[in-house]
């Protein structure tokens, strides 16, 4: 007999998966640097092993959901909607989990509000506790980030004064606001591309990576892909400056969202002939330069935003293109070229040359399915980009949720996004042999306790009786 699952055994299997995440973060979480532990201090094993215990349940509890959204009566996105709420939960008074780069938005914030130029100086230039709390690779790195984060960022830092604890659960409040625009969204345009409204909020919104990067991590991707996501929905409609405005102040948040407008002169243009294309394109340029200028100019950072689309990298980063370079280069310094500075630049300039081809042969064969193309865009540039990082894969998850047209393509996303939440330390940081075994101890820990719980719920076979 299968193992019996409803919405209701999902919901609880989640519940304890997020809660044994914000209490093994207690102790090994991205905690501020007066609160760190050492890892090898039993508080700190503990909680390790503690989260990826969650994790597992997580991703567990989420793909029981998976079967029960794809079964004979799946629930409403409603119902749907609840569930997300109920994992959130425990979460929203964890510390940050799987990355410091919360605590880099806390101290540009205070940068912008202390008149000190983002785009010229790193956190370094702040100096003080919050400056303390950005990880040493990017103190002296020149922010990435367009001038509507930054101003919340500035807005969020003069409404705490500068507290630690204050502005990271401010920032996280930012991040929920982006992942509730982000599920009000999906329903809608999965109804417009003809997918199912549940199984986009499944695999766009309850994600174990929008729970733990999104909502634990605090990304301004969220916001991002919240603006990209209700851009879209009004542009597919009647509103199509309203969806250039939103689409644009995405973009004014992080640059790949400006992708997005090439959804919208899709959108609007469609069925209307190379004039009516024509004509859509000018007016979503001209809305999106005029959005721009006026956003620049409230949030008071000037235009070094589109200098610091180059902002350099971490030399560590682990995407294709950047472990390419990194072998290249270590061949040629081993044979004695005087070319090994060359190849990551090289490299990454393929990566570009790549992206760029491919987002040409996306759009030219799927144009009459634009919010399809734009995810599958979002995430080429996400792979061949110089960096790459596990929250990156929801700028093209989160579309190819509403808008995939076959079912294969959703269960490949789903199984890169189950692998994709095992990837980070909750801490951060990099990871020794010695958190390895211990994060691998905490999900097998997990698994066990799964098959137990299955096992139990078999009813007893029945026994024959022994006949003469």
């Amino acid at each position: 007999m299968a193992f019996p699952v409803d919405l209701r055994r999902c919901q609880a299997l989640g519940l304890a998966g997020t809660a044994f995440l914000a209490l093994g973060g207690e102790t090994a979480g991205a905690l501020p640097a007066r609160e760190f532990l050492a890892p090898e201090s039993g508080r700190a094993v503990l909680g390790l092993v503690g989260v990826y215990f969650g994790v597992v349940l997580l991703i567990a509890a989420w793909a029981l959901l998976g079967t029960v959204v794809r079964g004979p009566e799946p629930p409403a996105p409603r119902s749907l909607l609840l569930v997300l709420a109920v994992w959130a939960a425990p979460l929203l008074l964890a510390p940050p989990l799987f990355s410091r780069d919360v605590y880099s938005y806390l101290a540009q914030g205070a940068m912008v509000d202390a008149h000190i130029d983002v785009y010229a100086y790193g956190p370094a230039r702040l100096g003080g506790p919050l400056a303390d709390e950005v990880a040493p690779v990017w103190q002296q790195t020149t922010t990435p980030y367009g001038p509507v984060f930054l101003a919340v960022a500035s807005a969020l830092s003069a409404l705490t004064r500068g507290e630690i604890p204050a502005g990271l659960l401010g920032m996280r409040m930012v991040a929920l606001l982006g992942v509730a625009l982000m599920a009000a969204a999906l329903p809608r345009l999965a109804r417009h591309s003809g997918a199912d409204p549940a199984a986009a909020l499944w695999l766009g919104a309850l994600n174990p990576l929008v729970l733990l990067h999104l909502v634990a991590g605090a990304h301004n991707d969220a916001i991002m892909l919240g603006l990209l996501g209700v851009g879209l929905v009004a542009a597919r409609g009647r509103w199509h400056v309203l969806g250039v405005v939103l689409i644009t102040l995405a973009a004014l948040v992080k640059a790949p969202a400006a992708l997005g407008l090439l959804a919208v002169v899709a959108l609007r243009g469609r069925g209307r002939g190379r004039r009516g294309t024509a004509r859509a394109t000018v007016t979503t340029l001209v809305v999106a330069a005029a959005t721009t200028v006026a956003a620049t100019a409230v949030a008071g950072t000037g235009y070094g935003w589109i200098a610091a689309l180059e902002t350099p990298v971490s030399p560590h980063n682990w995407s294709p293109t950047s472990v390419l370079g990194r072998a290249t280069g270590a061949v040629l310094h081993r044979f004695g070229s005087g070319l090994a500075p060359l190849a990551m630049p090289a490299w990454h300039a393929a990566g570009l040359a790549a992206t760029v081809c491919l987002l040409l042969f996306i759009w030219l064969r799927l144009r009459p399915h634009p919010v399809y193309a734009l995810g599958l865009s979002l995430a080429t540039v996400a792979v061949f980009g110089p960096a790459i990082r596990p929250w990156y894969a929801l700028w093209g998850l989160f579309l190819i949720a509403a808008a995939a047209p076959t079912g294969s393509m959703r269960g490949r996303v789903a199984a890169v996004s189950a692998v994709l939440a095992l990837a980070v330390l909750p801490s951060g940081a990099p990871a020794d042999v010695g958190q390895v075994v211990l994060a691998v101890s905490g999900g097998v820990l997990a698994l066990v306790v799964l098959w137990q719980a299955h096992q139990a719920a078999q009813p007893n076979a029945p026994v024959r009786e022994r006949t003469a």
